[in-house]
């Protein structure tokens, strides 16, 4: 009875992972625990009362968020002492995935990423969901679970968590998959009747196979269709930059695109 772990700071995206979460939580009849983080030592006590108010804050927003929209899932919270990263990389051998929003946890992330969510794609235990919303656009009629079928030991379980996720969110669910060197770009067989056997495994689930050699990120890169997640093996993760990448940023056309970093 593993939970479902968010990390939690206040932001609209750590908002958005919580909701995430407590879908996650829901599927599984596990609870959602929602971890704040603290900076470890602080110069004087008022600086540690704005830092310890600012994370019950956050807390407090992140379940009444949940409750508002009905999720009917045991929340827990906890606040964590210390640096984000390596605190949540340890959270995670107890859980069953963690999420966390695309701006990163804590109020010192760095990059356009956030340091924290580069660190858990990176060296978590379990799955991580990188989480981002474009909240200024409405959502779409078409709303694409990527994942690409590769010949990789562990591919057969990256697609089993973007089939589940597709049942959860009730969307389509592309499949990317590349012909053998040397036989150009058009499909040799296999990989359509490895799609179908997932269409006769779960026939609840719309599948569309597509022949590309292109990993995910390209893909994405130069195709306009609309993808809510996009589902990666952990050997994938170098990915992650690519696939969320900076909101409003010209070139990256996926503004609404999360990332489920499957291990």
């Amino acid at each position: 009875m593993k939970p479902i772990m968010v990390g939690i700071d206040g932001s609209p995206a750590a908002i958005a992972a919580g909701l995430w979460g407590a879908d996650e939580a829901i599927s599984r009849g596990v609870p959602v625990r929602l971890l704040a983080v603290m900076k470890l030592t602080h110069p004087s006590t008022d600086e540690y009362a704005r830092d310890l108010s600012h994370a019950e804050k956050a807390l407090r927003e992140a379940r009444s968020a949940i409750e508002a929209a009905r999720k009917t899932v045991t929340v827990e919270t906890d606040i964590l002492r210390g640096p984000a990263g390596p605190l949540l990389v340890e959270a995670s051998s107890d859980a069953e995935m963690i999420c966390v929003g695309s701006v990163g946890i804590g109020r010192y992330a760095r990059s356009i990423l956030g340091s924290t969510a580069t660190e858990l794609a990176e060296k978590a235990h379990c799955p991580v969901a990188v989480l981002r919303t474009d909240a200024e656009q409405a959502p779409p009629d078409i709303n694409w679970i990527v994942v690409r079928m590769t010949d990789e030991p562990d591919s057969d379980v990256v697609v089993q968590y973007a089939v589940a996720e597709a049942k959860l969110r009730r969307a389509p669910m592309l499949v990317l998959g590349g012909a053998p060197e040397g036989l150009g770009d058009h499909a040799d067989g296999e990989f359509e009747r490895r799609v179908q056997d997932w269409r006769r495994r779960h026939p609840e689930v719309r599948v569309y196979p597509i022949t590309t050699r292109d990993a995910i990120a390209g893909f994405l890169a130069a195709n306009d269709e609309r993808v809510q997640l996009a589902v990666i093996g952990g050997a994938e993760a170098d990915q992650l930059a690519r696939l969320v990448g900076p909101h409003g940023h010209p070139l990256f056309r996926h503004p609404e695109c999360s990332v489920l970093v499957v291990r």
